[in-house]
């Protein structure tokens, strides 16, 4: 190689590059009172433009940022949000939340006592579901709710909105692989229980059989397919939902807050 001429980069390497930038150009709206205000006063959100109408503007009250002052009948033409968003005439244009590795959020410390908790996704693509799963992960103390980069719901303003403010406080990484990061916590000495109606064992059974206040990743699959072969054979254990009624299932948002529940029951 002559002098001066560099070196050509591996494919891999500009492949890399190109998805770090496509990653840092993007940008969501997220709209909603709400979820507006607690972005505001997220100091680890990027925020990068505030439209509001005048009304919602002396709703939100003392502001972080300077916003832009629309009429309501113009702001479905300015700002890019699906025609059935109920943005109450405010959007914030901001960046993904970066929350760091699978390790350290999961190992970070958690309240006294309480038994370390993540839940997991297995291609749960509906992001009302997600939003009300990380409510529920933010009521009962989880310390992450993982899922994977592709067929999951991403973070969205319809996601944020359902969150109810909770997408600015819990964790929701997104991994490449998840059967690579399930195995990851259990290196941690995360005990992986995969929700299954059809297992044998209860969730409680399986909890009880446990050290107290082990700590459990819980996963979830799924409504209808559940969780993946390749999923399950990665689990320490598969258990059901103990329940008296001789039929019916759970919506996949309700089953995590069940499975919450009962893991902070079973500390």
């Amino acid at each position: 190689m002559s002098e001066g001429k560099k070196a050509k980069k591996p494919t891999w390497v500009i492949d890399k590059e190109r998805a770090r930038r496509a990653s840092a150009a993007e940008t969501i709206w997220l709209f909603g009172l709400h979820a507006v205000r607690d972005a505001l006063t997220n100091p680890a959100r990027e925020k990068l433009r505030l439209v509001l109408t005048r009304n919602a503007a002396d709703r939100l009250g003392e502001l972080a940022m300077t916003p832009e002052i629309i009429d309501p009948r113009v702001f479905d033409k300015t700002v890019p949000l699906a025609p059935d968003s109920v943005h109450q005439g405010a959007a914030l244009e901001v960046r993904p939340l970066r929350w760091g590795s699978l390790s350290e959020v999961c190992l970070r410390e958690g309240p006294a006592g309480a038994r370390p908790l993540v839940v997991a996704l297995d291609r749960v693509t509906d992001p009302h579901n997600v939003g009300a799963i990380l409510r529920s992960a933010e009521v009962f103390g989880a310390r992450a709710v993982i899922a994977p980069a592709r067929h999951a719901a991403p973070e969205t303003g319809a996601l944020a909105k359902t969150a109810s403010g909770a997408l600015e406080r819990q964790p929701y990484l997104r991994v490449p692989n998840l059967n690579d990061a399930l195995r990851e916590m259990q290196n941690m000495g995360f005990t992986v229980i995969g929700l299954d109606g059809a297992a044998e064992p209860t969730l409680a059974e399986v909890l009880a059989s446990g050290p107290a206040g082990a700590a459990v990743c819980l996963v979830l699959g799924a409504e209808g397919p559940g969780l993946r072969e390749g999923t399950r054979a990665v689990c320490d254990h598969l258990a059901r939902i103990d329940h008296p009624g001789a039929f019916g299932s759970l919506n996949v948002s309700n089953a995590a807050a069940v499975a919450l529940y009962a893991g902070n029951a079973g500390r």
